[in-house]
C-alpha cells in the first residue's frame, strides 16, 4: 500500500483521536437489549466527522481517480463501534467480536459485510486495531450509505485464545453470519436511531474474497431468508484450494510460505489433516509451523522463519505423491470439502483479481468464472474483472474501491 496512503489515514488518526478525547461517552459500554439473542456488547471506538471523510476521500481521488463516486455519495459522519456477539465454533458456544461502522444520517441503509483477508497478528484484527489503512478505507464509506460489519473471525479479537480456523468453510461461514445478525440487533435494538434495511451488500480480498463466496453460497443455498443479497464482490480468492495446491507444486518457489503453512496448521488443528504434519513440510519447517501461528508473528516474520523454495518447504513424497497416494487422501478431501465451486447463483457476483498476482494466481479466479459460464449463469449474473499490471498487496484497494462503484451503482437502481 502506498506510503501516501498510510500518512493519509495516520492524519485521520490524529484527529479521531482530538474529538474522541473530547467526548467522555466514548469507550463506554452500551446496554445491551433484553431480546438480543446474538449481540452480547458494544462499545463506541469514536466518532469520524463527515468533514475528515470529505478530507480522506478527495485525498484519495488523487491517488485513485475511481474513487470519485464514493466521495460523492459520502454524506454523514460515522460511528464506529466495537461489538461482541454469540456465535459457535467445534460445537461450543463462543463469544466472538468485529467492528461495525454506522452512517449517522436519516435515511435507510443496508447492510454491508466485509471479509479481510489473511491475518496472523492478534493485534491487527479489525476490532483491536481500528486504525489499520484497510479498517479507516472502509469506516470513511460507510459515509456513502452503508453499515459497514467487519468480522475479526475466530482466533482473533474475543477470541484471540482459540487458533484461527483458516481457510475453514464452516466455522467461517457460522462467524460471518452471525456478526451480520448481532448488528442488525445493534442497529435496530440500542436507540441508535439507524434505520437499518434487509438489503445486503458483501465483499473481501484475499482470504476475505474465498470467504464472502462461501458466505454467498450459504445464504443463496440455506440461509435466503436471512438477509436480501442484493450483490457480491469476491476479490483475489483461493476459491479451488486443490487448485492453488498444485499450482504451488509446480513452481520452484513461492513467495508465500506462510500461506501454506498457515493452512495446514489450521487443518492440522482441526484433525482433518489425516497425517502428521511431518509427512508434508520438511524439517525444521514441520516443528516450527505450529509455533508460529500464534498471534504474535506477521506474514513478513513467518516466512523468513519457512523457505520460499518449494522442493525445500514440501516433501518429495508429497510433492510427487499428493494427487495419487492414498495417504494424501484426507489432505486431498479437507482441501476440496474448504474449496467452493461455481453453483447456479441468484446474485450479481463479481469476481476481481490482480493480473500479476504471485500470491494467488488469477487463473483460479478465470476458472471459476468459466465454471459459473458453462453452469449456464448469465454474464448479466457474474462478471470478470482482471486489474492489468497489479500485484496481490496492490489489489486491495482498486479492488474495494471497484466493489464499492458497483455496489453503489446497484443501490441507486442504476
Amino acid at each position: 500500500m502506498k506510503k501516501h496512503l498510510l500518512k493519509l489515514f495516520s492524519l485521520l488518526v490524529f484527529t479521531a483521536l482530538i474529538f474522541s478525547s473530547c467526548n467522555d461517552k466514548l469507550f463506554e459500554e452500551e446496554p445491551t437489549g433484553q431480546d438480543d439473542e446474538y449481540l452480547v456488547s458494544s462499545v463506541q471506538v469514536k466518532i469520524i466527522l463527515q468533514l475528515q471523510v470529505a478530507s480522506v476521500l478527495t485525498y484519495l481521488k488523487t491517488l485513485y481517480p475511481d474513487a470519485g463516486p464514493i466521495a460523492d455519495a459520502a454524506k454523514t459522519d460515522v460511528k464506529v463501534m466495537k461489538i461482541t456477539y454469540n456465535t459457535t465454533f467445534q460445537g461450543e458456544d463462543i463469544v466472538a467480536s468485529g467492528l461495525v461502522c454506522l452512517p449517522l444520517g436519516t435515511e435507510s441503509y443496508p447492510l454491508f459485510s466485509f471479509q479481510n483477508g489473511t491475518n496472523t497478528l492478534h493485534n491487527n484484527a479489525p476490532s483491536v486495531n481500528p486504525e489499520w489503512e484497510l479498517y479507516q478505507f472502509l469506516e470513511v464509506v460507510a459515509s456513502a450509505g452503508f453499515v459497514i460489519a467487519i468480522p475479526d473471525y475466530i482466533g482473533f479479537g474475543a477470541t484471540e485464545d482459540k487458533f484461527h480456523p483458516y481457510l475453514d468453510k464452516e466455522s467461517t461461514v457460522q462467524c460471518v453470519l452471525d456478526m451480520m445478525r448481532a448488528t442488525r440487533e445493534l442497529c435496530t435494538s440500542h436507540n441508535l436511531n439507524i434505520n437499518l434495511t434487509n438489503d445486503l451488500y458483501i465483499a473481501g480480498y484475499s482470504m476475505g474474497g474465498w470467504a464472502t463466496l462461501c458466505t454467498q453460497k450459504a445464504l443463496e443455498t440455506e440461509y435466503s431468508d436471512l438477509f436480501n443479497l442484493k450483490a457480491s464482490a469476491c476479490s483475489a480468492g483461493p476459491y479451488d484450494l486443490l487448485y492453488i495446491n498444485n499450482h504451488i507444486l509446480g513452481l520452484d518457489t513461492y513467495p508465500m510460505p506462510y500461506f501454506l503453512g498457515y493452512m495446514i496448521n489450521s487443518y492440522s488443528n482441526l484433525d482433518i489433516l489425516g497425517v502428521d504434519i511431518s509427512e508434508i513440510v520438511n524439517e525444521p519447517y514441520a516443528t516450527r509451523i505450529p509455533t508460529l501461528f500464534d498471534g504474535t508473528k506477521d506474514g513478513e516474520e513467518i516466512n523468513t522463519e519457512l523457505t520460499t523454495s518449494v522442493s525445500e518447504l514440501l516433501t518429495e513424497e508429497y510433492r510427487d505423491g499428493f494427487l495419487t497416494d492414498s495417504k494424501y487422501q484426507p489432505v486431498r478431501f479437507a482441501m476440496l470439502d474448504n474449496s467452493v465451486t461455481a453453483w447456479d447463483i441468484s446474485t450479481p457476483t463479481a469476481l476481481l483479481h490482480g493480473e500479476d498476482d504471485v500470491f494467488v494466481t488469477p487463473l483460479v479466479s478465470e476458472n471459476l468464472y468459466q465454471d459459473f459460464i458453462n453452469l449456464g449463469v448469465s454474464e448479466g449474473l457474474i462478471q470478470m474483472g482482471l486489474f492489468p499490471g497489479i500485484d496481490h498487496p496492490e489489489g486491495i484497494i482498486p479492488c474495494g474501491i471497484s466493489s464499492v462503484n458497483w455496489f453503489l451503482e446497484i443501490k441507486n437502481g442504476e
